[in-house]
C-alpha cells in the first residue's frame, strides 16, 4: 500500500499502541498534521499553548502510565523550544518520542525559513535522534526510535522529518523493533556478582538501602520490599525513587538528599553496607564525596554501566535491571533483623520532629507555611493522590510531608531541576493515569513559566488540581542568599500578578486560601471538585526548608536550624 510520508508517521505510531500526542503544529510538520486529521477517532491529540508544554507533558504522561510519551513540534523554534525537556527526560531517564518537521531537504543549509540544525542541537541532549530525509525511512526509523527510548535506562529521541519526505510516497509496512546492532540495553546478569553481594549482605551490622527511581521503572517495587523484609534493612529513599516503598512501611526511614531526613543522611556515614539500587548518587544525595559513606561497602545495582563508577567507588557492581537482580538476591540472602540500627533511625526522626517537623505542620507561623498545607493535604488524599512538583522549596517540602502510598506517585524534576516542569507534567500525568486524582504543586515563581498552559487544561477540561504555594519570593534561592549570602536578596522578591483573576480569565475555578481557620474546609473543597481547580495560598514570605545539608558538605554535616 503507497501512502504519504506523513500517513506513515501516524500509522507507525498506532502500531507502537500510542494513543495520545502532544503537541503544536506548524509549517514543516503541517503534512503529518493533516494525516492526523483522519485519525482522531483513534488517536487523541492534545494542543498545548508551548512546546515545553507539550514535551513536560508528554514526559508526565511517560512517567504515570508506563508508556512512552509522544510530542509534536515543528521546525526552528518550534523544535528548539523542545531542549529543555529533552534534558530533563535524559538525565530523569523519562522514555519520550519527539517527532519535529523540517524544510525540505533541498533548503538544508541555506537558513531557510525556520530551519535549525535540530539534530546538532538535540544531539546532547537525546538517546538517540536522527533526519529523515526520505519517506521510505520513516516505519524503521520510528520502530527503531521506540525501542531506544524505552529498552535499557529509558530515555528521550527525536526524530526529524524533512517536509518533502512527509509529502512523498512510501510503501507501509511496520515492524516492530527487538534488537539493533551494537545497542546492548540489557545487560547479562552475572551470578557471581550476586554471590559476591549476598555475602556482604550476610554479614553487615549497620546495612542502608537507597532506593532510586531505577526501583519503579523496572517495575520492581514487590522485589524491593520482599529484599527488605528478608534481610530486615532499612529502605531510605531518593528524590526519584520516592513512592517506591510506602511511607509508613516498616522498614522505611526517610528520604535522601540536601533537603530530606534527618535520620538517613546522617547515619549514611555510620552504615557499613550501602545498597544502591537504581540510582546514580547524585550530588545532592552524596554531598562530598570525600566524606560519604566513610565507613561503608557499596554495593550498586544499576543497569546503566557508565553510572557504576562514576561518582562512587563500588565493592560490588551489579550491572544489571534491578527487578532481576533482585530476584535473584532475593533467593540466596539469609533471613535477618536489623530493629537496632532501625531504632537508631526512629530517634534521629524523634529529634526532627522535635525540632523542625510539630512547629512546621502545627501552625507556628503567623502565616499558613507550606508543610501545613502539604501535609493537610496528605491527610486528606491518605497519600493515593499523584503529586506533580515543580523546583523549589515547595518540591523539597512537598517530598518531605507527603506520605506516599503508591508506587508512581511522586512526578518532578530531579535532575535538571526545571521551573515551569509541573503544570504541564501534571497534565500528561492525568491524561496518562485518569483514575487518579493529581495534584500540582508550584511555587509562584515556577508557575508564571508556563502558566499558558491553563488554556489547554481548561480546553479538554483536564481534572488536574492546581496548588500555588505563594511567598513572593524565588524561595530556595532567597533562602541560600539569607544564609549563605548574608541576607542579600540579590532579584529574588516578586511582585507577583493575580493569580486568581489570572484563572478566572481561563475559565478555570479558583480560590485564594489566607486564613489557618479556613485550611480544612478549602483543602476538602480543593481535592473534591470535580474539574480543574487552582488554589491560590499565601504562605510565609521567609520560611526556610530544614533540614539541608549545605552545597559541597559531608551529608553527616545535616543542619537542623
Amino acid at each position: 500500500m503507497n501512502i504519504s510520508g506523513s500517513e506513515g508517521v501516524i500509522k507507525s505510531l498506532l502500531e507502537e499502541n500510542i494513543d495520545t500526542i502532544f503537541g503544536y503544529p506548524g509549517g514543516a510538520i503541517m503534512p503529518i498534521y493533516d494525516a492526523l486529521y483522519n485519525y482522531l477517532d483513534q488517536i487523541n491529540h492534545i494542543l498545548t499553548r508551548h512546546e515545553q508544554g507539550a514535551i513536560h507533558a508528554a514526559q508526565g504522561y511517560a512517567r504515570v502510565s508506563g508508556k512512552t510519551g509522544v510530542c509534536f513540534a515543528t521546525s526552528g523554534p518550534g523544535a528548539t523550544n523542545l531542549i529543555t525537556g529533552l534534558n530533563d527526560a535524559l538525565i530523569d531517564s523519562t522514555p519520550i518520542v519527539c517527532i519535529t518537521g523540517q524544510v525540505p531537504s533541498n533548503l538544508l543549509g541555506t537558513d531557510a525559513f525556520q530551519e535549525s540544525d535540530v539534530i546538532g542541537i538535540s544531539m546532547p541532549v537525546t538517546k538517540w535522534n536522527y533526519q529523515v530525509t526520505n519517506s521510505s525511512e520513516i516505519a524503521e526509523i520510528l520502530s527503531k526510535a521506540f525501542y531506544i527510548a524505552r529498552s535499557g535506562r529509558p530515555g528521550p529521541v527525536l526524530i526529524d522529518i524533512t517536509k518533502d519526505a512527509q509529502f512523498s510516497k512510501m510503501k507501509f509496512r511496520y515492524k516492530k523493533c527487538e534488537k539493533i546492532r551494537s545497542y546492548h540495553p540489557y545487560p547479562v546478569l552475572k551470578l557471581e556478582e550476586i554471590n559476591d553481594a549476598a555475602k556482604i549482605i550476610n554479614q553487615a551490622k549497620k546495612p542502608l538501602i537507597l532506593v532510586g527511581q531505577g526501583v519503579l521503572l523496572s517495575k520492581a517495587e514487590n522485589e524491593l520490599i520482599k529484599f527488605s523484609e528478608i534481610t530486615g534493612i532499612p529502605l531510605a529513599s531518593t528524590l526519584l525513587g520516592l513512592s517506591a516503598v510506602s511511607c509508613d512501611h516498616k522498614n522505611y526511614v526517610g528520604y535522601l538528599g540536601m533537603h530530606g531526613n534527618y535520620g538517613p543522611n546522617v547515619k549514611t556515614n555510620e552504615a557499613d553496607l550501602i545498597i544502591a539500587i537504581g540510582m546514580r548518587f547524585d550530588d545532592r544525595v552524596t554531598g562530598d564525596t570525600t566524606k560519604y559513606a566513610v565507613n561503608a561497602k557499596i554495593i550498586h545495582i544499576e543497569i546503566d554501566p557508565s553510572e557504576i563508577n562514576k561518582i562512587i567507588k563500588t565493592d560490588v557492581a551489579i550491572n544489571a535491571d534491578a527487578k532481576e537482580a533482585l530476584i535473584d538476591l532475593n533467593k540466596i540472602v539469609k533471613k535477618n533483623s536489623h530493629e537496632k540500627w532501625i531504632n537508631e533511625f526512629r530517634k534521629c526522626d524523634k529529634l526532627e520532629f522535635d525540632k523542625i517537623i510539630n512547629k512546621e505542620i502545627n501552625g507556628s507561623y503567623d502565616k499558613l507555611s507550606m508543610a501545613e498545607v502539604i501535609h493537610k493535604i496528605s491527610e486528606f488524599t491518605k497519600g493515593k493522590s499523584i503529586i506533580v512538583t515543580d523546583v523549589g522549596q515547595h518540591q523539597m517540602v512537598a517530598s518531605r510531608y507527603y506520605k506516599f502510598k503508591e508506587p508512581n506517585s511522586n512526578i518532578t524534576s530531579g535532575g535538571l531541576g526545571t521551573m515551569g516542569f509541573a503544570l504541564p507534567a501534571a497534565m500528561g500525568s492525568k491524561i496518562g493515569n485518569p483514575n487518579r486524582d493529581v495534584i500540582a504543586v508550584i511555587g509562584d515563581g515556577g508557575i508564571q513559566m508556563t502558566i499558558q498552559e491553563l488554556a489547554t487544561i481548561s480546553q479538554y477540561n483536564i481534572k488536574v488540581k492546581i496548588l500555588i504555594l505563594n511567598n513572593n519570593f524565588l524561595g530556595m534561592v532567597r533562602q541560600w542568599q539569607q544564609l549563605f549570602f548574608d541576607n542579600r536578596y540579590s532579584f529574588t522578591e516578586m511582585k507577583n500578578p493575580n493569580f486568581n483573576k489570572i484563572t478566572d480569565g481561563y475559565r478555570i475555578k479558583n480560590k485564594k486560601l489566607e486564613k489557618r481557620e479556613d485550611l480544612d474546609k478549602v483543602i476538602k473543597e480543593f481535592i473534591e471538585f470535580d474539574g480543574p481547580y487552582l488554589l491560590n495560598v499565601i504562605v510565609e514570605k521567609e520560611e526556610n526548608v530544614f533540614p539541608m545539608v549545605p552545597s559541597g558538605e559531608s551529608v553527616s554535616n545535616i543542619r537542623l536550624e
